[in-house]
């Protein structure tokens, strides 16, 4: 399957994964709620490379919805969410610059 294509796959719903994932990056926002966990989200994945991974901590279940919509919408990669006990670990692959 050809990378653009693989991009026009929905994307828009929450895989959750068994274990966690090693990224190259996290970033803490629990206890963030919207529009502000989106906002942030949006700075700390300009903030790594392309091809790079994020993992987002957060605690806001509108995020199953959100994060993997705002990756959708802004042609990133959603990898899946780990279920903590007590918060999500959101994990995004950095596709394209902002």
């Amino acid at each position: 399957m050809l990378l653009a294509e693989a991009h026009k796959l929905d994307n828009t719903q929450p895989k959750f994964l068994n274990e966690p994932i090693e990224t190259d990056a996290t970033t803490d926002i629990i206890y963030m709620m919207c529009p502000m966990h989106l906002l942030t989200l949006e700075e700390e994945v300009a903030e790594i490379e392309t091809g790079q991974t994020l993992s987002i901590l957060t605690d806001y279940d509108g995020a199953l919805e959100d994060i993997p919509e705002w990756c959708a919408k802004t042609g990133n990669e959603f990898l899946g969410v780990y279920e903590e006990d007590d918060h999500y670990n959101f994990y995004i692959k950095k596709i394209k610059e902002s």
